[in-house]
């Protein structure tokens, strides 16, 4: 009987044992549940970037506008100049954006060519440390390639002649070999003009491999596009070990290479790779959003590495905002929590 007992009933190790076990299965579970929500919510975030009629109504209304405010600089160039100031203060230096993408018409992307053709002379003027980012589809690249190769060629030699540096921003996976061949074309004439890659899809090493051959100065994302899996990373472990993949190559042979990212992982992931190899902190920057992670930004400055602070403006932010929740979903209930303040105090 004793035996039999003893044989039926669990041992207090086998309980024990089930109870890890237990434990470990709801904790998966849960951060499969969290993950999964997580997509859900960028998919739909990254849709609601693309609904003009939803931009159209954000953008006028003056609520929306002020909870904007947390991580887009301002509407004009002065106001963004203003928020770089403040930057420098800090022991950071800037790139500016001014918003907008996609433009449709000619008379809308000769503007922005002017403005980034001005934005350099302003900077001068205002004695603050700042280089220009800027996107293709803002020069008019849907409507005429060579049309918007000559806007880009302005704004660079301008760049050129204020000895300043020009930024091109990576849109979503289709403008990819195209910014590729605008880069590639104005790098053999102007050194002063870098180039963006982004960790999230499966050709960005061999693209990689190829702009740093070329002695050009990168800047190193995770991706902020919604892309399907033909030809990008789905999971963020995939993609989040692709970036350290690539951060490593372009501290070993980049030249000034930029990490951007707020993930203390891929940070940590840099800092230790380079003390490994005895790359300086002078040797590379890591680069943050304007408004995201200040407290992060602050350590990185205090810890002796360069830090430079992606600094958006002007009236077309709503896209923008919208990818910075989705990329972030934590940020979502900060402009929800910030928006129902701001309905409060508009009721008081």
């Amino acid at each position: 009987m004793q035996y039999e007992a003893h044989m039926g009933a669990p041992r207090p190790d086998d309980r024990a044992v089930g109870r890890d076990t237990a434990v470990l299965v709801l904790r998966q579970s849960s951060r499969a549940r969290s993950l999964y929500a997580d997509m859900v919510i960028r998919q739909a975030l990254f849709r609601l970037s693309q609904q003009q009629q939803l931009r159209s109504i954000a953008t006028t209304n003056p609520v929306a506008r002020s909870v904007s405010r947390r991580f887009v600089a301002g509407e004009t160039l002065h106001e963004a100049l203003e928020a770089v100031r403040d930057i420098n203060a800090q022991g950071m230096t800037a790139t500016l954006d001014h918003l907008g993408e996609n433009v449709a018409a000619r008379p809308e992307a000769v503007a922005a060519t002017d403005d980034g053709v001005h934005s350099f002379r302003a900077i001068q003027a205002a004695g603050v440390r700042s280089n220009v980012s800027i996107k293709l589809t803002q020069l008019g690249l849907d409507v005429d390639p060579d049309f918007a190769f000559a806007n880009l060629s302005r704004i660079v030699e301008a760049a050129e002649l204020y000895e300043n540096f020009v930024r091109i921003d990576m849109e979503s996976s289709e403008y990819v070999d195209r910014t590729l061949e605008f880069f590639a074309r104005l790098f053999s004439a102007h050194h002063n003009v870098g180039v963006v890659i982004q960790a999230s899809l499966y050709r960005s090493l061999s693209d990689l491999e190829q702009v740093v051959k070329a002695g050009a100065r990168v800047r190193l994302v995770k991706g902020a596009y919604l892309e399907p899996p033909a030809v990008a990373f789905q999971r963020k472990e995939d993609v989040d070990a692709n970036f350290v993949r690539l951060s490593e190559l372009l501290l070993v042979q980049g030249r000034y290479p930029a990490i951007a990212t707020h993930d203390p992982r891929m940070i940590d992931a840099a800092k230790d790779f380079a003390r490994a190899h005895d790359i300086a902190p002078s040797g590379f920057e890591f680069q943050m959003l304007y408004g995201i992670r200040r407290d992060l930004q602050s350590q990185l400055v205090g810890e002796g590495y360069n830090v430079r602070i992606y600094v958006p403006y002007g009236p077309h932010w709503y896209p923008y905002l919208m990818r910075r929740m989705a990329e972030r979903p934590a940020n979502v209930m900060f402009v929800l929590n910030n928006l129902a303040r701001e309905v409060r105090g508009h009721r008081r």
